[in-house]
């Protein structure tokens, strides 16, 4: 048994532990999370892609057509130069920022201040099309999240995203659920960072925390950044994105606001976050929540992979999460889950179930399928999909409701 990892022990685990109210909990949702939204069966395409499919977006629609390079590609280069890269559009954006910093009444690599603003205006506007889409349903897996973040706890629940999109206001909203995302103010509001920083926000109000910044933020020219519910009334530049800022101008800016307010959490007495969607290529994210872990050996990460976590790559078997996994296996408070094997304890194994039928009555064979292949039978957890990890939450609710005494 010491060879494998017994999913129905350990999603009895995360089901007990996500039933206490007075733990802190956290969702952590990221790129991948809008992929599993199921969009109508005439609609191939996801709702939003991943930061590799926006990325490719962008570079169909601004690379030149004709073969001569235009401005992009001629940004592109650099970025490469500077080994940077060019299939992440974060590392893009936070490129010209950089460049920005240094191009004021002269030019840099080429380009001059204004070169570099319309640049970021072309990105930014094709970002904001992309990304401004609704939710298709009700019966999704953010609604599912939503509603049951919406029963009651003694500690509320916070939410952490990198994503820039609006689709977890849209399933809070949909569904009545008050949440402080750090702005007050209905024209146009504004970051509040004592409520943030001092916790001044009533109980009953989920925390939702966009680290990344989001389609409906802008900076004015004074440099104080607002939320506006009319995306297509805030100029595209002033968009909100990670970039390499001096230490005095970012801690103006929400975003290290924001990944203050994750390493805070993390660091409270047996707290517990749920990551989804997220295959750890950030570095500056990693370094907050290793810091975080390793200072606090009672909190406790899980980070639901999606697929397995090898995969093959011209006839070799790799490692589908490279960064994730050698921080699993070095401290035992982050778990790693994916469909056909985890890391749980550093002790990295396959999932293998050691009961002969599932507990029908607990709802977990919603969350584990058995895979036969030829006389091997493999046992796969599919909560590293967020639409099951939304099932998973639904069957959570009704679970609570019929059985109390175990909250």
């Amino acid at each position: 048994m010491a060879n494998y990892h017994d999913p129905i022990k350990h999603i009895k685990f995360l089901r007990q532990s996500l039933s206490q109210d007075k733990k802190p909990l956290g969702f952590f949702i990221s790129a991948g999370c809008p992929l599993s939204v199921k969009m109508p069966t005439e609609d191939l395409n996801p709702l939003i892609a991943d930061v590799a499919g926006l990325t490719k977006y962008l570079r169909d629609e601004l690379c030149s057509k004709t073969g001569e390079k235009n401005s992009f590609d001629k940004l592109l280069d650099e970025v490469k130069l500077s080994k940077l890269s060019i299939e992440n559009v974060e590392d893009i954006l936070s490129f010209i920022r950089g460049l920005k910093e240094v191009s004021i009444g002269n030019s840099v690599r080429g380009f001059s201040e204004k070169d570099l603003i319309d640049l970021e205006k072309d990105i930014c506007s094709k970002i904001v099309n992309k990304l401004d889409v609704e939710l298709p349903d009700n019966q999704s897996p953010y609604h599912k999240l939503a509603k049951w973040i919406s029963n009651d706890r003694e500690k509320p629940v916070e939410v952490f995203t990198t994503n820039y999109d609006l689709l977890i206001e849209q399933a809070f909203e949909d569904l009545g659920i008050p949440y402080f995302d750090g702005f007050v103010g209905s024209r146009q509001s504004f970051f509040d960072l004592r409520a943030v920083e001092d916790n001044l926000i009533p109980k009953h109000w989920t925390r939702l925390w966009k680290i990344h910044g989001s389609i409906n933020w802008f900076q004015k020219e004074n440099k104080q950044v607002f939320r506006s519910s009319k995306t297509h009334e805030i100029g595209a530049s002033h968009l909100i994105f990670p970039s390499h800022l001096k230490y005095e101008e970012s801690r103006k800016m929400p975003y290290l606001a924001l990944i203050d307010q994750l390493n805070r959490f993390l660091r409270q007495p047996n707290s517990l976050l749920i990551i989804s969607g997220y295959s750890f290529n950030d570095q500056h994210l990693n370094d907050t929540i290793v810091s975080a872990i390793k200072s606090n050996p009672n909190t406790m990460v899980i980070a639901l992979m999606f697929d397995t976590l090898t995969h093959e790559v011209e006839e070799k078997i790799v490692e589908r999460y490279p960064l994730a996994i050698p921080i699993a296996i070095d401290r035992s408070n982050l778990a790693l889950w994916g469909f056909d094997e985890a890391i749980i304890g550093t002790t990295r194994s396959k999932w293998k179930t050691f009961v002969d039928t599932f507990d029908q009555e607990d709802n977990l064979a919603e969350s584990v399928i058995k895979i036969t292949k030829g006389e091997l039978q493999e046992d796969y957890v599919k909560l590293g999909d967020f639409s099951k990890l939304g099932d998973f939450l639904q069957a959570l609710i009704e679970y609570n409701q019929t059985k109390p005494d175990e909250k």
